[in-house]
């Protein structure tokens, strides 16, 4: 490009580094690359060349040379490229299923906007291969380290969340077929550098032609970092299918903090109700969010008015903001009836400096049979999702004969709105996860282990929730200053460090 871009798309790779990590800058009209090859003439060294003028691809070339007097005031970026790892996942006995069927691998464009600076800015473009589903670790494994060629990927498991509708219609290379197992799995590309040329507009630029690549002199073994810490990989959802990568040190950590808040300080019989990794699973679902809604409600001392709240509010309050802190947008619906309490609370929040800003309080109440989707979707367009994750903590739920109970088997329905339904909806919704949060199994979310509430809990044959959340967190009630001293040994071997937010809140 011309050196007056070079600039401005330097800042561009730097601020996208996962599918632009740029190796080399060269200097205007510099043709050579000795850090990458000694005998290298970028003008002829890659077996096509795409030219755009003022963002349109007017043809694709063999060789530059003839533009040898222009290139003088053009600068050549080199970009690491997928390609590179290709031959390590091979030679670990992963199949390459492009290799296999003798053509390019597939690229897609997403509706995942990059990070843009003055003049560049594009959707980040993506490749895709087909990984048999018992390598999914090792091919994360593999290629994390290799940061210069894109590292680990960016997404495993359905297309659609990224916004690609079709793997079929790839927008560059070649459509890949799948063998049975195998699941498609997402790499950041390159090719997104092209986007953000062709969006620039600038009156004349080359690029290679997808897939046409510049061969180095470096080999693969000196494209990868010296990381430790390799990272795990966890199934978060089946339908629609969504892995997710967490590095062994936060997995750990979150373990701990499973085993410390599934503590029976009230000797409940809450144990039985803990299911491993499910606080694992719920904080790197929520870690894909990008909009959350919160609810919370169960009310308590019903000759006050309005009744008194348990302690799901300050959780709610809590969780809102690290989740607000991390850049996600966050809702709390709750009853009609506790909502000027909840504004209240977060009024008080606010003031002491535990928000930064007010958080929504809104109620929901069902007029008619696809209220719940209304509410959910924008215009009732289940493609469309408000919410990626509903919350509910310390939330009552519905029983099997459609009564909320307390744990003492009284019939609170009168004073719970069926914000019920929205968890209900949500089942059918793909895109849309849920957690819930509670200590008795009465709580929204809770039908997941509803038959060892059943069993297990004082009562549990009636005020059993039915209605299952995606997620089901146990967590013992009791302040962290009180709890046993195993416990406290536990939370302080935990060693939390920077990034640990979704383990704090849950």
């Amino acid at each position: 490009m011309h050196k007056s871009f070079a600039d401005d798309f330097e800042n561009f790779c730097q601020a996208n580094d996962g599918p632009l990590p740029l190796l080399y800058r060269s200097k205007p009209g510099e043709w050579k690359c000795p850090f990458l090859s000694n005998s290298s003439d970028i003008r002829s060294d890659c077996l096509q060349y795409r030219k755009y003028e003022h963002g349109i691809s007017i043809g694709i070339l063999t060789s530059l040379k003839e533009y040898s007097e222009q290139l003088k005031d053009m600068v050549t970026f080199y970009l690491g490229c997928s390609f590179t790892f290709e031959k390590a996942l091979q030679k670990a006995g992963i199949p390459i299923r492009n290799v296999e069927q003798k053509c390019n691998v597939s690229m897609y464009k997403t509706a995942l906007p990059c990070c843009g600076t003055e003049y560049f800015h594009c959707n980040l473009i993506v490749t895709m291969r087909h990984i048999p589903k018992d390598k999914l670790k090792e091919c994360v494994q593999i290629t994390h380290p290799m940061k210069k060629s894109h590292g680990a990927p960016v997404h495993i498991g359905s297309s659609g969340l990224l916004g690609i509708k079709d793997l079929s219609s790839p927008e560059y290379g070649d459509a890949v077929q799948a063998h049975p197992g195998d699941v498609p799995v997402f790499w950041a590309c390159g090719v997104t550098g092209i986007e953000a040329v062709i969006n620039c507009k600038s009156p004349l630029a080359f690029t290679h032609s997808p897939g046409c690549m510049f061969i180095t002199d470096l080999k693969v073994e000196d494209t990868a970092g010296n990381d430790k810490e390799l990272p795990e990989v966890h199934c978060i959802c089946q339908d629609p299918l969504h892995y997710s990568i967490a590095s062994t040190a936060a997995v750990k950590k979150i373990r701990c903090l499973e085993d410390i808040i599934g503590i029976d300080p009230g000797n409940r019989g809450i144990k039985d109700l803990c299911c491993q990794d499910e606080l694992l699973k719920a904080c790197l679902s929520l870690s894909h969010a990008k909009s959350v809604l919160i609810t919370t409600g169960f009310p308590t001392h019903f000759n006050y008015e309005p009744p008194e709240e348990n302690d799901g509010p300050p959780g709610a309050i809590a969780m809102a903001a690290i989740l607000k802190a991390m850049g996600k947008n966050v809702v709390i619906v709750t009853d009609q009836r506790a909502l000027d309490l909840n504004k209240k609370i977060i009024k008080e929040a606010v003031e002491q400096e535990i928000l930064e800003t007010p958080i929504p309080v809104i109620s929901y109440q069902s007029n008619s049979a696809d209220s719940a989707l209304q509410f959910l979707c924008e215009d009732g367009n289940p493609e469309k999702p408000r919410f990626n994750h509903l919350i509910a903590i310390e939330r009552a739920g519905m029983a099997a004969d459609g009564n909320y109970y307390n744990a003492r088997k009284v019939n609170i329905k009168y004073l719970v709105d069926p914000i019920d339904e929205l968890f209900l909806a949500a089942q059918t919704l793909p895109g849309i996860t849920t957690t819930g949060i509670g200590d008795g199994g009465n709580e929204l979310g809770m039908g997941k282990v509803k038959e060892a509430v059943k069993k297990h809990i004082k009562n549990g044959d009636v005020i059993a929730c039915d209605v299952e959340a995606d997620f089901a967190v146990i967590a013992g009630r009791k302040h962290v200053e009180d709890t046993t001293a195993t416990s406290r040994s536990q939370w302080k071997n935990c060693k939390f460090g920077n990034g640990s937010g979704w383990s704090a809140i849950l």
